[in-house]
């Protein structure tokens, strides 16, 4: 892939553009006189500057993207989602509702027929986590199919080529900004980001000055996988007053060895809860393991439990920090 613009196909019929244009003054854009093209933006997608045309039918996988469409205000251009096995129900979302008034599509892995079956001219997901070649979902194959595609901005650290690093909580921001230049509602998500800013300072000028070491425990038992710098968890852990014991590491989600956990000794234990990998089943491994229920964080049954989607990319994540925070004041009160 090179660095010039891409042009996803754009609506073909003049009953679309129609549509595309009431759309965009109901979202209080400007909307182009009649009879020219349709509105186009550019917007960059992982260092690359993509040219969108206002989507009707949008697919978003897993629950950060569905957040952050409905956070916006976006429900009507959602089409479906596609949740996989580890989202917790989407009835304990703060947006039930609105995925109520969308179509669920697949509680799978994102795939390249889904995505043409449902006739989807938009999808919002993560690299290697909803895009990916080896699903037939990479941006090259969905802007060949006409479909556009939306990555989310903390996950271009993994993408080939066009590499874009965004500290993880400035990547959410990125995104809610990016999104609203693409459907016409900027002053919406201007708005959001103004707010959601204010929360995590108001945190900050409350956290603790003594830094407590924090394992995230993601999953695994042979060798754990855990939260590297480049994920929403480090942000939360380090905003709230803690250390994550794996901030050095230049990477997203990871895998490590139980002797490094040990090593770090972490007074408090971060339990990532999965739908199918219930925390309860997490923190019995923990409490039992030889290697780990020496651990100060287990002896004195310190354990944190940030729900999956406060873990993943969404406006959720302040969400998480906020919780997690008064966590820490109450063991250092």
């Amino acid at each position: 892939m090179n660095g010039t613009t891409r042009r996803p196909a754009a609506l073909r019929t003049a009953l679309a553009s129609l549509a595309a244009s009431a759309l965009l003054a109901g979202c209080g854009a400007e909307v182009e006189p009649s009879g020219s093209d349709v509105r186009k933006v550019t917007v960059n997608r992982c260092g690359e500057p993509v040219e969108y045309t206002l989507p009707q039918r949008t697919v978003v996988y897993e629950g950060g993207s569905a957040d952050k469409m409905f956070a916006l205000g976006l429900t009507e251009h959602v089409h479906g989602y596609v949740m996989p096995p580890a989202n917790p129900p989407v009835t304990e979302s703060p947006w039930a509702a609105e995925y109520a008034k969308v179509e669920f599509l697949s509680d799978d892995l994102l795939n390249r027929e889904l995505l043409v079956q449902a006739k989807a001219d938009f999808v919002v997901a993560g690299w290697n986590s909803g895009l990916s070649d080896k699903r037939g979902t990479s941006p090259e194959i969905l802007d060949g199919l006409g479909i556009q595609s939306f990555m989310h901005a903390e996950s271009c650290f993994n993408y080939p080529n066009h590499p874009e690093r965004h500290a993880p909580f400035d990547g959410l921001y990125t995104d809610l900004e990016r999104l609203g230049e693409i459907f016409g509602v900027q002053d919406r998500a201007a708005t959001m980001v103004t707010d959601l800013k204010r929360r995590v300072e108001a945190v900050k000028a409350q956290a603790p000055e003594t830094q407590t070491p924090v394992f995230l425990y993601d999953s695994g038992t042979d060798q754990p996988f855990t939260a590297g710098k480049q994920v929403p968890p480090n942000d939360i852990i380090t905003f709230a007053g803690g250390r994550n014991i794996f901030a050095d590491l230049d990477a997203r989600w990871t895998q490590v060895g139980w002797e490094a956990v040990v090593q770090a000794r972490p007074e408090v234990i971060i339990i990532l809860d999965y739908q199918d990998q219930p925390a309860e089943e997490k923190i019995k491994f923990l409490k039992t393991s030889p290697t780990t229920k020496s651990l100060p964080a287990v002896v004195n049954n310190r354990f944190f439990v940030l729900d999956y989607n406060e873990g993943i990319s969404s406006p959720r994540n302040i969400d998480g920090l906020e919780k997690f925070a008064a966590y820490l004041r109450d063991l250092n009160s």
